[in-house]
């Protein structure tokens, strides 16, 4: 039963959420934490290392959940979950895109879905900068982190620093590092 209800899961994640795997993370937390399947911190140290993993992260993730809750049989099913409603959807669309690539509505509900996508991303972002910054176990605030925060709004500057000074983005692997070793240094 475990099998069906990983794959049922990450079949709805995998339709309804747009953005890609980082647009993920809400309904994956939601979803995982209610069924008891693990604990927000364990889940962090999930959605960690599916980042820093070679290849797209809904996949990563939904295998690595998949794998704790049901073994080798559960990655499997949790990870076809997750990937065949973007397989069918495309497969549709391959096949009608001619005829729906320029008209008006189809090209206002993507310029309408952007901001959606963007405002899910900024939320997962600073829900993560407030539990790295503000610890918490069972709803009690244990204290503020100054190490931490200061650690953060450091690699931002850098980050925004380096931008203005070379007029270019920094390496998205070299912030995964940087991150990585901010991680070590704070825990």
């Amino acid at each position: 039963m475990i099998y069906l209800t990983l794959f049922y899961t990450f079949f709805l994640i995998g339709l309804f959420t747009f953005g890609g795997g980082y647009a993920m993370i809400p309904m994956i937390t939601e979803q995982v934490t209610a069924k008891g399947w693990m604990s927000i911190s364990e889940l962090q140290n999930f959605i960690a290392i599916s980042e820093m993993t070679p290849g797209p992260f809904a996949i990563n993730i939904a295998t690595f959940i998949g794998s704790r809750v049901g073994g080798i049989f559960g990655s499997v099913c949790a990870t076809l979950g997750v990937v065949l409603p973007s397989l069918i959807i495309i497969i549709i669309v391959a096949i009608i895109l001619n005829k729906f690539l320029n008209n008006k509505y189809v090209k206002g509900a993507l310029f309408g879905v952007r901001p959606v996508v963007m405002a899910l991303i900024l939320s997962t972002a600073i829900t993560f900068l407030f539990k790295a910054v503000i610890p918490y176990t069972d709803g009690a605030i244990q204290s503020f982190n100054r190490q931490a925060f200061g650690l953060i709004i450091s690699l931002g500057f850098y980050v925004i620093l380096y931008k203005k000074v070379n007029k270019k983005a920094l390496n998205p692997i070299l912030i995964l590092l940087l991150s990585g070793l901010l991680g070590l240094i704070i825990f």
